[in-house]
């Protein structure tokens, strides 16, 4: 623990916000398959909602905390996850309508 003491909370910080946004970069790259592929979706509901609350919840927690790597990247991936519900309901709207 000393080890983890002696690095600056700065510098955790900025690895958290790149460490985040590396995730975020995940879902981007899930979001823009799932709106370019003809395919059904196999994301659950499950998946996708508890995303968002999970989201959410981490994004609350960084505001409360004021951890800037935590609200800003979990804002940016509760923002890409309701895109990816939207494109995924969509989606199932349309192969499911007559």
């Amino acid at each position: 623990m000393a080890f983890l003491d002696s690095i600056p909370a700065s510098l955790f910080e900025s690895i958290g916000v790149v460490a985040g946004l590396t995730a975020c970069f995940v879902l981007l790259v899930q979001l823009v398959k799932e709106y370019k592929s003809a395919e059904p979706t196999s994301l659950t509901k499950t998946f996708l909602f508890g995303w968002i609350f999970i989201y959410a919840f981490w994004a609350l927690y960084g505001l409360r905390f004021e951890t800037v790597a935590l609200w800003f990247t979990n804002a940016i991936a509760l923002s890409l996850q309701i895109a990816l519900c939207v494109v995924v309901f969509t989606k199932k709207t349309a192969t499911t309508s007559p």
